[in-house]
């Protein structure tokens, strides 16, 4: 197999936009919509949608490389290093918390040249915690870099990233085209999703660090979407990917074998555009959320409280199998007989509606 790095073309990406004009026409028109709704809104409801955003993708950006972190670890880092703490919260999780201290440092910095000291930084707030990697560093080993898949002694080699002697050079070359093509840059690319798409693929091929490379490729994916619009973007790209691994594996597979990329690209602004109806969809909720609590919190005992924030937590998507008394009891610790009771008291109030009947009961919320 000959992969893109090497090719006598590589890295000058060609593609074909007139597969994605409709795309793009639609992500501009819905993040004005978005952009709109947002100056709208309360302060503090704006401020809540924006740390609902960077939870997700925090999360979710940890979950497509199978580690799963603490989510009330990571808003509070999040609120921490946004300066909305009066008093620092603690975090237990110490990998929620570099991821925390990612999601608001790329916010914070988003119209910043991207720099090598930069990923050097990200690196060490995703791995300060591995003691066996080499973090805040390019990779340096010998052997090849390579994406595997398959039990032992079955391994399939899905990709193979220039040796380790090539990564400093050509990190060297990717930041330098990063910021040419960012606004006012030399070679200014105007399409957020496209200039988003291919510098994410541009970072993947080379594959500098030796661990947390999707991670940091997906917030430089961010990053360029940012920096092209001129503001810091609101959408979880990671949990568009992660809803559906195996295409943007695939897609990235194939993006890998050219340096023409047309269907990467389609493939990349989709997931883009996706993103940004989900994040519509979330501050929608948001709203909704807000009403509903005005509505209810006079009504409701802690318990109560508790069971629906974590209900709330789920997201416009609703809570997974609704809520039960079992669930109730194992939330609050508490009896079923004041579960049952609690329960019973949200459904008369109006704030959840059932579902089923007998053993299969089951609430969701009425919002």
């Amino acid at each position: 197999m000959v992969y893109n790095w090497q090719q006598l073309d590589w890295p000058e990406f060609s593609y074909d936009l007139s597969e994605v004009e409709e795309m793009l026409f639609n992500f501009a028109e819905q993040t004005g919509h978005v952009s709109g709704i947002l100056k709208a809104m309360p302060e503090g409801i704006q401020l809540e949608a924006v740390i609902d955003i960077m939870v997700a993708e925090a999360i979710k950006t940890s979950e497509i490389e199978g580690e799963y972190l603490s989510r009330q670890d990571v808003i509070s880092s999040i609120r921490n290093n946004l300066g909305l703490n009066k008093t620092l919260e603690a975090t237990k999780d110490k990998m929620a918390q570099g991821a925390g201290e990612l999601m608001a440092d790329l916010r914070k910095t988003y119209a910043d040249a991207l720099t090598e000291a930069k990923l050097f930084d990200w690196h060490r707030m995703l791995l300060k915690e591995q003691k066996r990697l080499n973090v805040g560093m390019w990779r340096s080993h010998e052997e090849p870099m390579q994406v595997i898949s398959g039990a032992i002694g079955k391994e399939k080699v899905h990709f193979e990233a220039p040796p380790s002697s090539r990564v400093s050079d050509e990190m060297s070359r990717f930041i330098q085209w990063f910021n040419d093509t960012a606004p006012g840059g030399t070679n200014e690319i105007k399409k957020a999703p496209v200039r988003s798409a291919i510098c994410h693929l541009y970072f993947e091929t080379i594959h500098p660090f030796e661990d947390g490379n999707g991670r940091i490729g997906r917030a430089i994916a961010e990053k360029a979407l940012s920096q092209t619009l001129g503001r810091p973007v609101l959408l979880s790209l990671s949990k568009t990917i992660e809803a559906d691994k195996k295409s943007y594996y695939g897609a990235l597979e194939q993006a890998q074998k050219s340096n023409e990329i047309t269907p990467w690209i389609k493939y990349f602004v989709s997931v883009v555009l996706k993103a940004q109806e989900q994040a519509i969809s979330l501050v929608d909720f948001i709203l909704k959320k807000s009403k509903f609590f005005d509505r209810f919190k006079e009504f409701l005992n802690e318990r109560q409280i508790k069971v629906i924030r974590r209900m709330l937590d789920a997201g416009p998507e609703g809570f997974e199998g609704g809520m039960n008394a079992r669930k109730y009891t194992s939330i609050t610790k508490t009896s079923k007989a004041t579960a049952t009771r609690d329960l019973q008291q949200l459904l008369k109030l109006g704030a959840l509606v059932q579902e089923g009947g007998g053993r299969s009961t089951r609430y969701q919320l009425y919002i």
